[in-house]
């Protein structure tokens, strides 16, 4: 088949290359997953079926060599070939169901999660487009402020200007003046000699 089986211990899911632990319950578990499980207890960890025959578990070879494939069945009857067969085709059919049914489960929380986050970010961007225009508003404020401002500062300049061109008039009239008056003076002093 082209599906490859996974370990069917949920915090492992690794694929099953070489050899792998099956139990009698249609579950198969990598050899590491197994050492470390069966250890512990003769229940599957998968379904908590009890596993106290010696056969409940067995380590088999998912590539099995050519000799091993001639021999394994040679001697049975055609009946235990095919109840075996039929048992082995069962065991497959049901890693397809469990795999399928855990990709469902993935796909339904991944799912979940996705439309969660998908809220998340219409919040924030609710949130986000609420701060723009509070900004754009500010900045449309200062802008107007700013505006004032500078308009207040050309209106000071300009009155700056007009003042100073009065002083210098003022100054060269009473530079004039001064002069005007110091001439008057000296002429009197000339006058006078």
């Amino acid at each position: 088949m082209d599906t490859d089986l996974k370990c069917n211990h949920l915090n492992c899911r690794k694929p099953l290359i070489d050899k792998a632990v099956v139990t009698t319950c249609s579950h198969i578990f990598c050899v590491e997953c197994a050492n470390e499980l069966f250890n512990a207890s003769r229940l599957c960890p998968a379904c908590e079926s009890s596993l106290s025959e010696p056969d409940d578990v067995v380590v088999c070879s998912l590539h099995p060599t050519d000799d091993y494939k001639t021999s394994v069945l040679s001697g049975l009857s055609p009946s235990i070939i095919m109840e075996i067969c039929s048992r082995a085709l069962s065991f497959w059919q049901y890693q397809i169901h469990q795999e399928s049914s855990f990709q469902q489960a993935v796909s339904r929380n991944l799912n979940d999660r996705n439309a969660q986050l998908q809220k998340q970010l219409e919040n924030v961007i609710r949130e986000a487009n609420g701060e723009i225009r509070l900004l754009g508003d500010k900045i449309t404020e200062l802008e107007r402020d700013l505006e004032l401002k500078r308009r207040k500062v050309r209106e000071l300049q300009d009155t700056s200007r007009e003042r100073e061109k009065e002083y210098q008039r003022l100054k060269v009239e009473d530079i004039q003046s001064l002069s005007n008056q110091v001439m008057t003076i000296r002429r009197r002093l000339n006058s006078i000699k």
